[in-house]
This record gives C-alpha cells, structure tokens and sequence, in this order.
C-alpha cells in the first residue's frame, strides 16, 4: 500500500502583481465563501515525485516533478487522499497508460485540465478522487 497525496498550487504566472491577485481571489473565493479559486492540481504516489496534466504541442501531457514544488505556480497544500493497493510496477503501468491517453494537444481548459487527470488518476489507483473545494476550478 501506499499513500496517495493531491498538491494544490495557486495558478500564478511569474508576474509578481498578477500572483498576488490570484491568491487574493482564491483566498476569497475558497477561504472566505468556499466557491473554489483558481488551481493547478498533482498527485504523489510512490516516491517524491508528483504527476499531473498540462499542454503541449507533440507528446503527452503527463509530467512530474519534486513534489510541492511545482515553481510554475505557487504551492498552496496538500491533502492525504487515501491508500492504494497497487504496487509501484502497477502504477508505474497506469501511468503509461494514462501517458497514451492524455496527449498534451488534447489539453482544454474547461473540459481536459490538471484537475480532470488528477481525478482519473485517483479513480485508477483506487482512491477518493480530490475534494471538488481543492481543484474545483480551471488551470492551464
């Protein structure tokens, strides 16, 4: 078994006053009323590395890096979603598989973002997709 961890990061995008805005508006929108806010999402399991989802041209749109250090965004926290059963050679192989079907061309904001591979990255490995106020809205 191991444990599986979402980490949600503000969306922000180097410019330091647009940072700030988009953590004003989510430290509104999700700590003031709960509506959501504006987030990148990842998941970790096995290891230090988190996976997720996002655009380019050719290839696939899965990628990974140190978790909670995503340095596109800015990190916000993590959330300890459950245990899978799979051993690391089993998700190693969801991986591959998620990796064929999330080409990077097919990234859409509304419909195909970080957050909707997050949710069936967790539904393979078995656990509780991500709480809807963590991720609720768009990323790139």
């Amino acid at each position: 078994m191991a444990k599986v961890t979402l980490h949600v990061y503000d969306l922000t995008n180097g410019s330091e006053k647009t940072n700030n805005t988009v953590v004003h508006i989510n430290k509104i929108f999700k700590n003031g009323i709960g509506l959501g806010g504006i987030f990148h999402s990842a998941v970790q399991v096995y290891g230090d590395e988190e996976w997720s989802f996002g655009f380019c041209e050719e290839g696939t749109g899965v990628f990974s890096g140190p978790s909670g250090k995503n340095t596109m965004f800015t990190y916000r926290k993590s959330l300890v979603l459950g245990k899978t059963n799979y051993n690391i050679f089993k998700v190693n192989q969801i991986l591959r598989e998620l990796s064929r079907e999330w080409p990077g061309n097919s990234y859409d904001l509304f419909s195909k973002n970080c957050n909707h591979f997050c949710d069936e990255f967790c539904r393979r490995l078995g656990v509780p997709k991500p709480p809807g106020k963590c991720r609720e809205s768009q990323s790139i």
